[in-house]
């Protein structure tokens, strides 16, 4: 390939848009000048990605020959991001199956490149002898590059970004378990790398020579066991430091579900998972770097690749992921297609309440809680919540607020800070007292499809560690008395203030 087709745009095809990688591949080729299709089972779940209308969607299967034709034609270069290890049993087949049929038609359909992302293996035992799940990734790599079709198999261990199973895996573990009896599996040495990173060779590898046909290793610059990953984690987060004492006797289906007890990471994912985890990774060469060449400080540490990804999760905690009109800004952000178990906990407590008042009345009530207006629910429980706060050296309610009748963005309020406010309908708050994990209080003016005025208050709780998840169960029987009664008492002063207009 001469020097000047290296910056030729591409017309790309993505198989798996709707999954962790691939949803975060799709706008990094779009921002590279590429041309993007999507080949998606069901193309209505892509359709609340921001770059939808950048790409061409075709409904198809991956085993389903005809519409994967369909798919590759007029395709440069070919993403397979797609795997069934979430299938249960017979993942095995479905992967195989799936491999050949796409093999067979890139080649019919003379595409100049396969790119396909799979799983980093030990270099101490031969294929045969690996778990199901890194036994079926390292298979499917050798049928695409049997193809026929330029192949480069890129080879991952741990991905740290929020939504990869694996650092789901990481991230529930040691933020539920200040204590941890752990299989022994944790003191086998693995190469994590960060997503970032994982695109950007993804991307590069678009541009690839003709004749560079062969498998990759990628990896960060880390190369250490899954309890220091554990203890990083912990470090990063900010939580306690985590003992973890591993023991010889739980095996890889006790291991999984023990997974399947702390974390909400599905067994079907988790056990295959857990049973690779016995196996060193650590990549045994760096050849991706003479041709997608590292900018400086690339590839990430692991230690400054958590800090962005609990850092992106954390800013996106209310505009990214529970607000349909966020648009993710970075490959560490959550999407609207990962899991329901991506992304960390939630803990949520909504309100939706009929006023009998103009929106603009009820907005007025929203602008003046807190200060002397107080909270519009039991007194003494604000007012307990308060002391508490400031006997653990927290601000308490002794700030007020700055103006009686109008906030802004940053103003203080008692105990909370405006952190978004669109002016006659929304007030969003974040939590500035002392808690074990994040939290906002929203509250929403609107009219309902009816035309009826309506009030939405909902709390909103990320905890930290285990004593977050503690924190929040024990302060939820009081919630239909503190929240419930917000929600009743500031539709009743509005509905009040309207008869007074």
């Amino acid at each position: 390939m001469h020097a000047e087709d290296s910056t030729r745009p591409r017309h790309c095809l993505v198989t798996g848009a709707t999954g962790y990688i691939g949803g975060r591949l799709v706008p990094e080729l779009l921002d590279a000048g590429h041309r993007v299709r999507c080949l998606a089972r069901t193309p209505d779940k892509l359709r609340d990605q921001p770059w939808a209308g950048d790409v061409e969607i075709v409904r198809g299967d991956v085993t389903d020959p005809p519409s994967v034709a369909a798919a590759l034609r007029d395709i440069d270069c070919a993403y397979y991001l797609v795997h069934a290890l979430g299938g249960g049993r017979g993942f095995e087949e479905t992967d195989r199956t799936a491999a050949r049929i796409f093999g067979e038609q890139a080649r019919a359909q003379s595409v100049r490149r396969i790119v396909y992302l799979g799983g980093l293996t030990p270099t101490d035992r031969p294929d045969s002898t690996l778990s199901p799940h890194l036994r079926s990734r390292a298979e499917v790599g050798r049928i695409l590059l049997d193809s026929g079709v330029p192949t480069a198999v890129l080879r991952a261990a741990v991905i740290v970004g929020s939504g990869s199973a694996s650092f789901e895996m990481l991230r529930y573990l040691t933020e539920r378990l200040p204590v941890m009896v752990t299989p022994s599996w944790v003191r086998t040495r693995i190469q994590p790398i960060a997503v970032r990173d994982v695109l950007r060779y993804l991307v590069g590898c678009a541009a690839l020579p003709d004749d560079v046909h062969r498998t990759f290793d990628i990896g960060g610059p880390d190369v250490i066991t899954y309890a220091d990953m554990m203890r990083t984690y912990a470090t990063v987060a900010g939580l306690p430091h985590r003992l973890i004492l591993p023991v010889p006797v739980l095996t890889p289906g006790l291991s999984s579900h023990w997974i399947g007890l702390v974390t909400p990471v599905p067994s079907a994912i988790a056990r295959p998972l857990a049973e690779s985890l016995r196996y060193e990774v650590v990549c045994r060469e760096h050849d991706i770097a003479r041709h997608v060449p590292d900018p400086p400080g690339c590839p990430l540490p692991f230690a400054e690749s958590l800090t962005l990804a609990l850092q992106k999760i954390r800013d996106a905690q209310v505009a990214t992921r529970w607000s349909s009109a966020a648009v993710p800004g970075a490959p560490s952000d959550p999407l609207p297609t990962d899991p329901d178990w991506a992304g960390g906990s939630l803990y949520t407590d909504r309100r939706v309440r009929t006023v009998h008042a103009s929106p603009q009345a009820l907005w007025r009530v929203i602008e003046g809680v807190g200060g002397e207006n107080g909270w519009y629910s039991f007194p003494l429980a604000w007012a307990i919540r308060g002391l508490l706060d400031r006997f653990v050296g927290g601000v308490g309610l002794r700030r007020g607020r700055r103006d009686a009748r109008h906030l802004r963005v940053g103003d203080s309020l008692d105990f909370w800070r405006v952190e978004e406010i669109e002016h006659g309908r929304l007030l969003r708050l974040r939590a500035e007292m002392r808690l074990p994990g994040l939290a906002w209080l929203e509250m929403y003016a609107e009219r309902d499809a009816a035309g009826r005025t309506r009030y939405r208050q909902r709390a909103l709780f990320h905890p930290r560690g285990l004593l977050g998840h503690a924190y929040w169960w024990s302060v939820a029987p009081f919630h239909s008395v503190v929240f419930g009664g917000m929600a009743r008492n500031i539709a009743r002063t509005a509905a009040k203030e309207q008869t007074t207009d």
